[in-house]
């Protein structure tokens, strides 16, 4: 079987160099929350994708997930079995009764001290690493060593750097700090891409979404992404369309194209296949590869795996049948 991240694995899209800021571009970012939210209840509202249409898109979920494993009780082994499984996300006697060809996740995320377990379980596999970094979840550990947790992740084999915002720069509309902050954070990773959370939940309001997205851009963010995962509000449709329309204005003014990851809370396969349709309606087909798009989620695999089985025997398996996820 060939494989559908092919060609995928390494990012070979031209990297956001970043621009100056431009305060009057950032300022004219707006957001008419109930048109938001209406549009977004419409995407809902559908379920246009069936049998192997389904399929498809479903594997296409499958690989664009960060695999990721963030708890204060993750060991060597746990990270280690991580790795195999995204590297064999859904069993080969399972692709071979839907056709489909052999597949991987997008990559694997873990906390820095995680960083070189997961580089050497994934050495030759094309998956990369991510870390997450800056203080993770917070933000709020002292600027030197933020910086220097970047520079180690990338040292221990990191390939992408997760990076928390400091949410302060946008509660008081200091957007000039958040820039440079972030400009020091693109510096730090050299090589590796960079992915700037904006941990949407604790801004305040949309349009301070679509303000922050577009600071995060301007200083060199590759991605931009919802959420940490332990606020209590993660990642939304409405945030989300937030999100990628400023992609999309960024994109038509540059043509430089950034990538989204919506993460948290998004744990079932049919929240998957809206937020797909959402990127395909609003950016197009490109942002629907790994290098422009990705789920931050693990449970969702495992959502994603019961229902390619029920298409293939009927019937739903059980939960601990894919306990690994």
């Amino acid at each position: 079987m060939t494989s559908l991240n092919a060609n995928l694995k390494t990012n070979t899209l031209k990297r956001n160099p970043g621009l100056p800021l431009d305060l009057d571009w950032v300022m004219s970012s707006q957001a008419n929350t109930s048109a938001i939210e209406r549009r977004a209840n419409s995407l809902a509202a559908r379920r246009s994708v069936k049998k192997d249409h389904q399929t498809g898109w479903l594997l296409r979920a499958i690989s664009c997930i960060d695999l990721t494993t963030l708890s204060g009780d993750d060991t060597a082994s746990r990270v280690k079995r991580l790795c195999e499984k995204a590297k064999q996300p859904v069993s080969r006697n399972l692709l071979l009764a839907l056709d489909a060809p052999q597949i991987s996740t997008a990559a694997v995320c873990v906390y820095h001290d995680m960083v070189k377990t997961a580089a050497q379980a994934l050495a030759g596999s094309g998956i990369p690493v991510a870390a997450v970094s800056t203080g993770f979840p917070a933000g709020l550990t002292p600027f030197n060593l933020r910086i220097a947790e970047i520079e180690a992740s990338v040292t221990a084999g990191a390939n992408e750097i997760d990076i928390v915002i400091s949410r302060r720069h946008v509660l008081t509309q200091d957007w000039k700090a958040l820039y440079e902050e972030m400009r020091c954070f693109r510096s730090a990773c050299g090589d590796a891409h960079v992915k700037a959370i904006l941990a949407t939940g604790e801004l305040g309001s949309l349009r301070n979404v679509a303000r922050a997205s577009m600071v995060c851009m301007m200083a060199g963010a590759d991605f931009i992404k919802t959420s940490t995962g332990k606020e209590s509000v993660n990642a939304t449709l409405p945030v989300s369309l937030v999100m990628v329309r400023a992609i999309r204005d960024y994109y038509e003014r540059t043509g430089i194209s950034i990538g989204y990851k919506p993460a948290g809370g998004i744990s079932k396969a049919k929240e998957a296949l809206t937020y797909l349709s959402l990127i395909k309606e609003e950016l197009g087909n490109r942002w629907l590869e790994p290098d422009l798009f990705r789920f931050g989620a693990s449970s969702l695999l495992n959502d994603i795996e019961r229902q390619l089985e029920h298409q293939t025997t009927g019937a739903y398996s059980a939960n601990y049948r894919h306990p690994i996820a």
